[in-house]
């Protein structure tokens, strides 16, 4: 339970007290202690603890990062900055974390590193600079250290995505092999364990943000989230990551992995930065000659190089009860599921005695975003469309056969990148409409990072495999890249709120792919094309985010009118501003008129008319003058006053005031365009979504 109130001290039944991020403390009640508690005066709300749940060689390289020019050597690789992960724990020996050439911490950090279980605090060192864990009170299975130390992988992945420093020879079995390091190779780390294996209560990751909040970190990366409560008072995690935010911290959250289903996002407060994932431009093929001729390919991760292997019999199955000895002995089993199996449907063939697997992912219509997996057999994994070029096969001939062609090949360049992943969750956004989600989209499909050394590359306790390196998928991965620009940003620009990161972020996202086209949309859902409900402004582009020209800034009196529109009552308002009195500002065109980087432009009222305001900052140098352009739905007219926006000076704000009017009463549900200022120099891309219903 989370209360904003002061408990004794001595009371053993009190796991966490929260006295930075957000005023209360956690504790085992009974439902009547907890009711009674919620009527006491002076006490905000109760809340019941929740289970949340946790969601590289080639990536920084696609994001345009060079040790020789631009935004890296710049930023000076983002030394000194400090990224807090709020995770599963860190494996302190891995390479990634390697302190060679870093200086001492900042004297102003206060966090530190602590004992326990299979982990001493001077495992810590310049790169590492805390290490604590937060799994009090948990009524979540035990089996993990108590201690920082990371047994689920998890931490271990995501911070050295953000922050790994520089390891040479890096690889799982041969693929993706080369010089990992993190986006932000020189920044540093603080790990806060809040989470045991993969599941995390909500009462220990707000004591991590409280505790991050307290040391001193610049930057928080949540690779965790759930299905959102309707409120975000009611929401302990959002109320805790307001307080970061307010104390001028950039917060980074996963999207979440339940895509990809309309209104499946998680973490999408207007002070996260929320992060969808994408592919990169690289993929491990993998050849499959089916018994008619045809050559299907897909990816696999398989480490035995073979010649073709025999044609062996094709069997279809279940992927549940079905795995019989007797009926999969030596044959290839074909198994579907959303996003194909997990490893451990593969253990359980190979100990069936089947000879190979296919895993078919049916949303997934492209192979260039599958999600690859480290299988113990003889494994392929094919998308949508092969899938349906090998039911057709199977169809035909009563004893359909196939044989597979391992190279162990890392193909690079050769893929249209990025693409969104179909996994990664998508918006609306189903608290509050008027705020479109995800913002950006970042790397999150086979992503290489650093992994415990005598972890499961697997979730199976039989994998007797150990790597020092995994691949693996998800907006997990997807978040810490944008953390890690998030650092270099901040080195660059130590005076950034954490909403002007988020906008120069989001301002300066790519649309276009690798070959110049859309970015594309891999579910078998979509039209082709990915819309701002999948990829939000576009691809994270570092390079171009150092200098936005212009900035959405918005502080913490924009975030309480914002709140206010929402109709929350000034009791609910204090869970997140604890000083706050009363709504004494309209903020113009309701929650959607919160300076935010995008719009969401509701015509169902019935009128067709909507107005809303928004004010830039200029954080480039020297006199600018930008002008706007427009892009809409033919059917909706929109007028942008004024047109040209002139600036002589740094840090100079100005406002300006867009009418959007339907000119029919019924269209499409949802439509979208965009609001860009430029000059030679700069382009500052706002996404728009025109809706009618």
């Amino acid at each position: 339970m989370v209360a904003s109130l002061s408990p004794a001290t001595n009371s053993s039944r009190v796991f966490y007290v929260y006295d930075a991020a957000m005023h209360g403390f956690a504790a085992e009640l009974t439902d009547d202690e907890a009711r009674r508690l919620s009527n006491i005066p002076g006490v905000a709300g109760v809340h019941q603890d929740r289970v949340l749940h946790l969601h590289t060689t080639r990536s920084p390289g696609f994001l345009g990062l060079d040790k020789d020019f631009g935004i890296w050597p710049d930023t000076d690789f983002g030394d000194g900055v400090i990224i807090g992960f709020v995770d599963s724990g860190i494996w302190p020996e891995s390479a990634s974390f390697d302190d060679t050439g870093l200086g001492p911490v900042r004297t102003s950090w206060k966090g530190r590193c602590v004992d326990g279980e299979r982990f001493n605090a001077s495992m810590c060192n310049n790169k590492l600079v805390g290490a604590r864990f937060f799994t009090t009170g948990t009524s979540l299975a035990t089996g993990d250290f108590l201690s920082p130390r990371d047994m689920a992988g998890h931490g271990t992945h995501v911070a050295s995505t953000a922050a790994g420093s520089e390891v040479p020879d890096a690889g799982l079995f041969g693929f993706a092999r080369g010089t990992a390091r993190g986006v932000a190779p020189r920044a540093r780390v603080a790990m806060y364990k809040a989470c045991v294996l993969h599941d995390c209560s909500t009462a220990s990751i707000v004591a991590a943000i409280d505790a991050a909040v307290k040391d001193g970190v610049d930057i928080l990366s949540l690779s965790v989230g759930g299905l959102d409560d309707p409120v975000f008072y009611k929401d302990p995690m959002s109320i805790a990551l307001f307080g970061a935010v307010r104390a001028g911290v950039f917060v980074a959250c996963s999207a979440g992995n339940f895509g990809p289903w309309e209104s499946t996002l998680s973490n999408v407060a207007p002070w996260i930065t929320t992060v969808g994932a994408a592919t990169v431009d690289r993929v491990f093929p993998v050849s499959i000659t089916l018994g008619s001729g045809q050559v299907l390919t897909g990816q696999s991760l398989y480490a035995h190089t073979t010649n073709p292997t025999d044609m062996i019999r094709l069997l279809p199955s279940n992927c549940s009860n079905d795995l019989e000895p007797d009926r999969i002995r030596g044959k290839i089993v074909m198994c579907a599921r959303d996003f194909g199996v997990y490893p451990s449907y593969g253990v359980a063939v190979k100990k069936a005695g089947g000879s190979g697997l296919v895993s078919i992912s049916p949303l997934d219509w492209h192979m260039d975003a599958l999600m690859v997996q480290p299988f113990t057999l003889p494994a392929v994994a094919v998308s949508a469309r092969e899938a349906d070029r090998l039911s057709a096969y199977i169809d035909s001939v009563p004893d359909p056969v196939a044989s597979f062609c391992f190279t162990g090949r890392t193909a690079t360049g050769e893929n249209r990148a990025p693409v969104v992943t179909s996994f990664s969750s998508r918006g609306p956004n189903h608290i509050v409409r008027e705020i479109l989600k995800p913002d950006v989209i970042a790397p999150g499909a086979n992503i290489l990072a650093a992994w415990p050394g005598e972890s499961p590359l697997t979730q199976s306790r039989s994998d007797a495999r150990r790597s020092s390196f995994n691949i693996v998928s998800g907006t997990s991965m997807a978040c810490p890249h944008v953390a890690g620009v998030a650092a270099l940003l901040k080195h660059k620009h130590r005076d950034w709120t954490p909403a002007a990161i988020r906008s120069a972020l989001m301002t300066t996202a790519a649309t276009l792919d690798s070959r110049g086209r859309g970015i594309a949309d891999n579910s078998r859902t979509s039209s082709g094309v990915a819309t701002p409900m999948a990829a939000g402004a576009g691809h994270v582009r570092p390079q171009m985010a150092l200098d936005p020209g212009l900035v959405y800034d918005a502080v913490e009196q924009d975030y309480t009118d914002f709140l206010c529109t929402l109709n929350y009552t000034a009791a609910q308002i204090r869970m997140f501003v604890p000083r706050f009195a009363g709504c004494t500002r309209t903020l113009p065109g309701g929650a959607a008129g919160l300076n935010y980087p995008s719009f969401v432009v509701d015509l169902s009222d019935g009128t067709g008319v909507r107005v809303l305001k928004r004010t830039v900052t200029k954080v480039s140098e020297g006199p600018e003058t930008y002008t706007v352009r427009v892009v809409a739905p033919d059917h909706v007219a929109v007028t942008v006053t004024p047109r040209t926006l002139q600036f002589e000076k740094q840090k100079e704000k100005k406002s300006y005031k867009v009418v959007f009017r339907s000119k029919k009463t019924a269209v499409g549900s949802t439509q979208f365009g965009h609001i860009v200022w430029e000059n030679d120099v700069h382009q500052v891309r706002s996404p728009v979504e025109f809706r009618w219903t």
